[in-house]
């Protein structure tokens, strides 16, 4: 189920019995905790009624062993277990050489199914799994650690959010805290957090508590406030240079170097922009909507705002320019890459020859 298929089932019908929390979202995994300590446990009880365990360290015999213990200090307890992935064997001798079979893993899955069909009245479990993600290399192992809990009906799966819904949780908590914010100013919060629904939330008190109900957020803001938004300043180089007005593109180059910018690692998020731009003019996509879904179907994932920048950066680099841009990116990629390189002096040349028409 997903956390909100969780967050109703739990306000119709109570906490379940076992619950299995899986995936390393950590936005929804806080909403999820606080509102079933809220519902399992009254408030006389949150003190001693909440036990956190570590499941690679008590396992899981000793753990059931203590959610059928009766408690003199709380009538309802909620069992936290964190590092439900630890029932995952870590080579082929790990089972191979347990001599002891109620240690095995298909034991443990036994004694787990046998409790869920007949748990503990009062007690609520929570098997939290946040090591692994839904994608990538980790997938497989979160199809394990889901089969591996099968007996546990009440499956909640916290995956990262879709672009669309990291805009809307973010438009959300700032309507909430009155954070005046433009959508594109909440564009360049997310494209910097990478989507972090957990860091997007953080961010936005933080900015919140800086401006105060009466200030507008601006660029930057943004930019000398939140982790990695002097992406921000790139994209102003980008539009800059486009526009061959060399001022503003030195203006932009100096705001990187005294922001501490790796440069390098600037010329190449430019070289990424204007080879996305290449290939969506040569694709003929006109609006962001289309450069995003033909980069999603060819694999490569881009935000709705970081699809805007390359329609704009279309907008004013024709082809022959994004191309002269291109090559000459790679030479200076090259330039940085020489023996003790001036690096401010190789990206001001970089600007000189692409503003000289």
């Amino acid at each position: 189920m997903t956390p909100s298929d969780f967050l109703r089932a739990l306000k119709k019908q109570g906490p379940a019995s076992v619950n299995l929390f899986v995936g390393a979202e950590a936005y929804q995994r806080g909403r999820c905790r606080r509102a079933l300590i809220e519902a399992a446990l009254p408030l006389e009880d949150r003190e001693e009624g909440l036990t956190m365990h570590e499941l690679a360290e008590v396992g899981m015999t000793a753990l059931l062993d203590d959610a059928q213990s009766l408690s003199l200090f709380a009538s309802k307890r909620l069992i936290w277990v964190s590092g439900a992935e630890s029932v995952l064997p870590r080579g082929r001798a790990a089972a191979a050489e347990s001599e002891d079979e109620e240690a095995t893993p298909k034991s443990d899955a036994g004694a787990l199914a046998r409790y869920a069909q007949n748990p503990a009245p009062g007690v609520v479990i929570v098997f939290d799994s946040s090591r692994y993600e839904f994608e990538g290399e980790d997938k497989a192992r979160i199809e394990r650690v889901q089969k591996f809990f099968a007996a546990v009906p009440n499956q909640v799966e916290f995956r990262a959010f879709p672009p669309e819904e990291a805009r809307g949780l973010a438009l959300e908590l700032a309507r909430e805290r009155g954070l005046q914010i433009g959508s594109a100013e909440i564009g360049m919060l997310i494209e910097a957090l990478g989507g972090d629904a957990a860091r997007i939330a953080s961010e936005i008190e933080k900015l919140a508590l800086y401006a105060g109900p009466d200030r507008k957020i601006t660029v930057e803001d943004i930019g000398a406030l939140v982790p990695n938004a002097q992406e921000t300043t790139i994209f102003a180089l980008v539009a800059a240079l486009g526009a061959g007005n060399r001022a503003k593109s030195l203006d932009a180059l100096d705001t990187l170097v005294r922001n501490g910018e790796y440069l390098p690692l600037a010329l190449s998020f430019l070289e990424t922009q204007f080879r996305l731009a290449l290939v969506a003019r040569e694709a003929n996509l006109k609006s962001s909507y289309d450069i995003q879904q033909h980069f999603t179907r060819i694999g490569v994932r881009i935000w709705r705002d970081r699809a805007e920048q390359v329609r704009q950066t279309l907008s004013i680099f024709p082809k022959d320019k994004l191309e002269l841009a291109i090559r000459k990116t790679f030479a200076a990629d090259r330039a940085l890459r020489d023996t003790r390189p001036d690096d401010r002096i190789v990206m001001e040349e970089l600007i000189l020859a692409l503003t000289s028409s």
